[in-house]
């Protein structure tokens, strides 16, 4: 395993920016192995982390049917994912006293969470812009192809509008598009951003730019883990959220691992 010889800036008063190693193609398999384990070492608090995310679906899609918008299920879904790293925070923590052979309480995970508190919410408020603007930029694209007066489709129209009109065709195509980008940006700066965030006292603007360098140092290992990230999610919601329950905490402590292979385990 190999790794630049640039370990990137050192932020005043905290740690060196770790290299970026690079991995094998499937490595991503093994990251989900050692996250299984993870779970399963720990399944009291990690499945009660993926309960709750599994809840808040829940909920979202409850709003949604309430206010006759569930066609905004799939842009607020997408959002919802972008924010994801940050609400992981605590099953990193579990995955790192785990590394070190050390029990995880909650107690243990309040006080990660407190000591790297600014950073992390600084970078939990930028994915939230990103999420807002997201937000934005479909309903734009909705009002394009639709019509500014135009009402969203029923749940049982939705599927048949997307596919058989021409402008839910083209919502469609351009919205896949433009959501695949938010997806590209969201994922290259957060891959690894939260747990090195928790591991090393870096600044938030360090560890984006270590994210995207890692994705593109690995683009083919990192390609498929993001494929293995939503094919898990997919199949959580499939399960009408409640795969979730498992989906959730399994990606976020195979997050933990990939952090460490790809800064060369230090």
């Amino acid at each position: 395993m190999s790794a630049t010889n640039n370990a990137g800036p050192v932020p005043k008063g905290g740690d060196a920016a770790p290299a970026i190693a690079r991995v094998p193609f499937d490595a991503p398999w093994a990251w989900l192995a050692a996250g299984w384990r993870d779970l399963t070492a720990a399944p009291q608090i990690s499945l009660v982390y993926g309960a709750v995310f599994a809840g808040i679906a829940w909920l979202f899609l409850l709003a949604l049917a309430l206010s006759s918008a569930l066609p905004l299920i799939l842009p607020l879904a997408g959002g919802f994912l972008l924010l994801g790293p940050v609400l992981a925070v605590g099953l990193y923590e579990i995955s790192r006293r785990r590394e070190r052979g050390e029990a995880t309480s909650w107690a243990d995970i309040t006080a990660a969470i407190r000591e790297n508190g600014s950073r992390l919410a600084f970078f939990g408020v930028a994915l939230l812009l990103l999420f807002i603007f997201w937000m934005r930029v479909a309903f734009l694209l909705f009002m394009l192809f639709f019509g500014a007066a135009a009402t969203y489709p029923t749940a049982e129209s939705l599927i048949p509008t997307l596919l058989f009109t021409w402008h839910g065709l083209g919502l469609a195509v351009v919205g896949t598009a433009v959501g695949a980008l938010f997806a590209l940006v969201t994922y290259a700066i957060s891959a690894i951003s939260v747990p090195m965030l928790l591991d090393r006292h870096v600044d938030v603007v360090t560890a984006m730019i270590q994210s995207v360098q890692a994705v593109r140092t690995n683009p083919e290992a990192m390609l498929l883990w993001a494929a293995l990230i939503l094919g898990i999610v997919v199949l959580g919601c499939l399960t009408l959220f409640v795969g979730l329950a498992v989906a959730f905490p399994l990606i976020g402590h195979a997050s933990w691992h990939a952090y460490r292979e790809l800064t060369g385990g230090r």
